[in-house]
């Protein structure tokens, strides 16, 4: 089922097919994304799980925020906001899952990991020629692969006030910004003193700490690619990608291949190097 939109509702809507329907708990539906294609923030009726077999997706919970390369997954339960993009082409892939079908009851977030049979199974559960017992028995066994990730998303909070929102947006457009406070605070007619308790009152965050968290969103995408270490640190404003690294695993408990892989740190710096 090929869909061109986004919906609030169930996914036969996205396409403009009202009559489409499921034997079982789950309906594939999926659509091409252009790099910096973002749909509208929206919610669906049934629970959905949000993969590309190519490209990298991102989607956004309020100030969180997930990399989805076509090794990962995210489940989104049904009725939570959220906005999905591609920073880079993409084919979206999504399942919906009636909540009353469906065993899984998930009500955060959660990535998923996506191996070759669940690839597989995906791509078979979109045909419309299977017969009723083949596909209940091939959504069980998704159903078993759904598996969590030990991922945490990066949350950066989006501020109100004005003058916090104006240095914010600078470093949206450019994360590489290297000016201090003290100079972003001046641009906006501002001592250093009253930014740094605007910031912290307005997002929670201390400016330095949401900067970080702001340029390693900027750089998961990068590095989701297949970008060097190097080139992505640069980009967002690390002076050497062992500062980046450092910053990375400070943050996140780990470094960027084994978060993108979803993989819990091993303890050891081997990684670093391997990501380098």
């Amino acid at each position: 089922m090929t869909a061109a939109g986004d919906t609030t509702d169930l996914p036969s809507s996205e396409d403009g097919d009202d009559t489409a329907t499921s034997v079982g708990a789950i309906l594939v539906a999926s659509f091409p994304l252009a790099p910096g294609q973002w749909l509208p923030a929206h919610s669906h009726t049934h629970h959905q799980l949000a993969w590309t077999r190519s490209g990298v997706l991102g989607v956004g919970v309020a100030d969180d925020y997930w990399v989805l390369p076509p090794h990962r997954a995210l489940w989104l339960p049904a009725g939570v906001v959220h906005r999905t993009g591609a920073t880079h082409d993409a084919v979206l892939c999504s399942l919906y899952l009636d909540p009353e079908r469906c065993r899984l009851d998930w009500t955060e977030p959660t990535p998923v990991g996506v191996d070759p049979l669940l690839a597989q199974l995906i791509g078979y559960l979109d045909r419309d020629d299977l017969k009723e017992g083949a596909r209940l028995r091939a959504e069980a066994v998704v159903l078993d692969l759904l598996t969590p990730l030990p991922v945490t998303p990066l949350d950066v909070p989006h501020p109100s006030d004005d003058r916090v929102r104006a240095v914010a947006n600078a470093l949206l457009r450019d994360p590489a910004d290297g000016r201090s406070l003290e100079a972003h605070a001046r641009a906006v007619g501002v001592s250093r003193r009253t930014m740094t308790r605007l910031f912290v009152q307005d997002t929670g965050m201390h400016f330095d700490r949401w900067r970080t968290h702001l340029r390693l969103r900027a750089a998961l995408p990068l590095l989701a690619e297949g970008r060097p270490v190097s080139h992505v640190a640069h980009s967002v404003g690390y002076a050497t990608a062992s500062a980046f690294l450092a910053a990375f695993r400070r943050t996140l408990g780990t470094s960027p291949g084994r978060y993108l892989r979803g993989h819990l740190d091993p303890g050891t710096g081997a990684a670093e190097a391997e990501d380098d």
